[in-house]
């Protein structure tokens, strides 16, 4: 016969369990909107169509922030392109072409865990000598972009490997069966169902890179003139953010504004990449 007390017990530490769940979750909310209003407040009156398309004036007091998007936007791209091919091959070397417990691959996985836990200051540092005096790329975008995708490897690595690590085992033995070459298999199979793990590394890696500040000041530099070239020096939108907040006097009202634009994209580019990883996933599951 059940026991009555213990039957309750368990009602009881499953509703404070929920209750807890939900007030973490409302916390979380009331943080974010507060940060949002906080934002709004300040840099609201700031917001015009002129503010995004005109040029830096007054050290950032006046004027625009359209040279500043268009580094931010370089910067990223250069980032993307290396980081997200050297990131989803690696994880797919290490998942697809060595053995889980096999020594050179629980080594780089070591190295690999270990790189996404260096502080960006250091690599701020290791950008500004080995990309921009070593390989003589001076303070440029290319040098900016470079030492982020050296910050966001980390990230797609682990992510592509644990969407490749969960992608069902059938599919490798059925690809075998079939006689499916190794890269057949990898190319019809096992990349499109970690495609949502890829996704998340992207996603997550460009939420750091463009939140970046520190590695940036090293590396892509503080001009505000409109880049003409990849081997321009270009201020990022996160540096711009902390110039006009710490540097400029009555900087902050446009500081806020530009924190506010930063944010917007960055939620924008969540929400794209959430859609876009559920929709490769119902279509994955469909071909299936």
């Amino acid at each position: 016969m059940p026991d009555p007390s213990r039957h309750r017990r368990t009602r009881t530490a499953d509703r404070l369990l929920g209750a807890l769940c939900w007030a973490s979750a409302l916390a979380v909310v009331a943080v974010f909107l507060w940060l949002l209003w906080d934002l709004l407040s300040q840099g609201l009156s700031h917001l015009s169509w002129s503010f995004l398309t005109g040029t830096v004036e007054d050290a950032g007091r006046g004027g625009g922030i359209a040279p500043v998007i268009l580094s931010t936007l370089l910067i990223l791209l250069v980032c993307l392109a290396v980081a997200v091919p050297l990131g989803v091959g690696c994880a797919t070397w290490l998942s697809e072409y060595q053995r889980p417990d096999g020594a050179l691959a629980g080594a780089i996985t070591k190295a690999v865990d270990l790189l996404a836990s260096v502080p960006s200051i250091v690599f701020g540092l290791f950008g500004m000598v080995f990309f921009c005096q070593v390989l003589d790329l001076g303070f440029s975008i290319t040098a900016g972009g470079l030492t982020l995708a050296c910050m966001i490897l980390p990230i797609i690595i682990r992510t592509t490997l644990t969407g490749l690590h969960s992608a069902p085992n059938e599919l490798r033995l059925g690809a075998a069966a079939l006689g499916m070459t190794r890269h057949s298999a990898l190319r019809h199979l096992l990349i499109p169902a970690a495609v949502p793990g890829i996704v998340v590394g992207v996603t997550l890696g460009i939420s750091r890179a463009m939140a970046e500040t520190a590695a940036l000041i090293f590396t892509s530099g503080y001009a505000t003139r409109m880049p003409s070239s990849l081997s321009d020096s270009g201020r990022a939108m996160s540096v711009h953010i902390y110039d006009l907040a710490m540097n400029v006097p009555g900087g902050a009202a446009n500081a806020a504004a530009s924190a506010a634009i930063l944010l917007a994209v960055l939620t924008a580019i969540n929400f794209t990449a959430s859609k876009l990883s559920d929709r490769w996933h119902a279509k994955a599951v469909v071909t299936r």
